[in-house]
């Protein structure tokens, strides 16, 4: 199998792949210093260069090809392999237009009377100052194409949405990507991260998990890609996760209407309002730090469950998934989502899987000889698993503590309101 990619999901993915007795050989494009003790990388090979996948793919000869990263699959490289012959988990280009661009996305909801928040699309800043006046002043604004987990703001007052609109629409700080932005109306409530198998007939729940984009404690400062995740959500109930999947074979079904078949992972990030659940995103792919958690959790062999989602076979597999919580906190660079510093050595790893159930996901790691260094603004992952939520997140920070590099951050608050709802502990 060959995995594309060199962060935290893509290690989560060969971690979880390379356990399957059916996969004899695994390589990845371009890996980390994590995936590269599972795997044959090929690090010249980035995920954004389509052409140089395809004849990687030609050369390899895989049985299977996973694409972790959005930028590609938007980019068309699913159909491109496809075209070729190669079998693929990962949606084509016009599927992977439900995370490429918010404003197709908010289309094909309405279109689908998927509950949403009420949302604008806006070239032109007057235009977009005005419909945020007419929420209140308080909205969440979107650049409408893909800025790497940081084109959205949620602004509580007027001031803070019309400085990233500028952000946006003048001062182009996200590029063509942030050319048209989508403004809505500001939801309350917690998110949830929904993981769903998709092939052309079936659609199969996998997990859902929820994750923390803020980089500061008690959900303050800047979005990022991600600092922390856990799964099982114990506090949704039977009644809001059925209807999670209602809306998620909805969206589906939009899609198939429109001609558009869906293969792969499918994660729609909602909002559990107090009138339900309602759609803030979607993405194509494996969300992370999510992956992280849901893959730990996996019993059935991944896989399996990825050469059924690509061959359209899914209703021969099962999903089955260990009674166990995972709790991921993520180590960045300090200053991340800024600037920082990088190819800082990291010590400890071994030392923090030496006892108690853990695992460490690479997310932004190279090699430097035989020293382990810091190559992105999120470092590493550690999960931890245990019968609570709260066992849980005592294992994973046990071992984040026991890993060193100069300006580690994490928050320390991860998963530590899901531990105080089921009346667990906290350390």
């Amino acid at each position: 199998m060959l995995v594309v990619g060199g962060g935290g999901r893509e290690h989560a993915l060969c971690w979880g792949l390379a356990r399957s007795p059916r996969v004899t050989e695994l390589v990845a494009a371009p890996g980390n210093a994590g995936i590269d003790e599972l795997a044959r990388t090929v690090a010249d090979v980035s995920v954004d260069d389509v052409e140089g996948l395809v004849e990687l793919t030609r050369l390899e000869r895989p049985d299977l090809v996973v694409v972790g990263p959005e930028a590609p699959l938007v980019a068309g490289l699913a159909d491109a392999l496809i075209s070729r012959g190669s079998t693929v988990f990962g949606p084509s280009a016009a599927a992977a237009r439900l995370e490429g661009s918010k404003a197709h996305a908010k289309e094909l909801m309405v279109e689908g009377a998927i509950p949403t928040a009420r949302a604008g699309v806006f070239t032109e800043l007057a235009t977009a100052i005005g419909f945020v006046d007419a929420l209140g002043g308080r909205a969440v604004i979107k650049a409408d194409g893909l800025a790497a987990g940081k084109g959205v703001t949620v602004a509580a007052d007027r001031a803070v949405a019309v400085d990233a609109l500028e952000h946006c629409l003048d001062a182009r700080a996200f590029g063509e990507a942030g050319a048209t932005v989508v403004v809505e109306e500001l939801l309350e409530g917690p998110e949830i991260s929904a993981f769903a198998l998709v092939d052309a007939t079936s659609v199969v729940p996998l997990a859902l998990s929820q994750d923390f984009k803020r980089v500061g404690e008690g959900d303050s400062g800047p979005n990022t890609g991600g600092m922390g995740a856990y799964s099982p959500l114990p506090w949704v109930g039977r009644q809001a996760e059925d209807r999670i999947w209602t809306i998620v074979r909805a969206t589906v079904d939009v899609l198939r209407a429109r001609g558009v078949p869906y293969r792969g992972l499918l994660y729609t990030g909602l909002m559990l309002t107090a009138e339900g659940p309602k759609v803030l995103e979607y993405n194509c792919r494996f969300g992370d730090p999510e992956t992280e958690v849901v893959i730990p959790r996996l019993a059935s062999d991944l896989a399996d469950l990825l050469v059924a989602t690509a061959t359209d076979r899914l209703s021969d597999v099962k999903v089955s998934l260990h009674s166990e919580s995972a709790v991921t906190v993520v180590l960045a660079s300090g200053g991340y989502p800024g600037p920082y510093a990088s190819r800082v050595p990291i010590e400890g790893l071994d030392d923090a899987v030496a006892s108690g159930d853990v695992s460490i996901f690479h997310a932004g790691t190279a090699r430097d000889g035989d020293t382990v260094v810091t190559s992105g603004g999120r470092v590493l992952a550690v999960t931890g698993m245990g019968a609570t939520i709260e066992a849980a997140r005592a294992e994973a920070y046990r071992a984040a503590d026991r890993i060193t590099f100069e300006g580690k951050t994490c928050r320390r608050d991860i998963a530590a309101h899901a531990a105080r709802l089921a009346g667990e502990e906290q350390r």
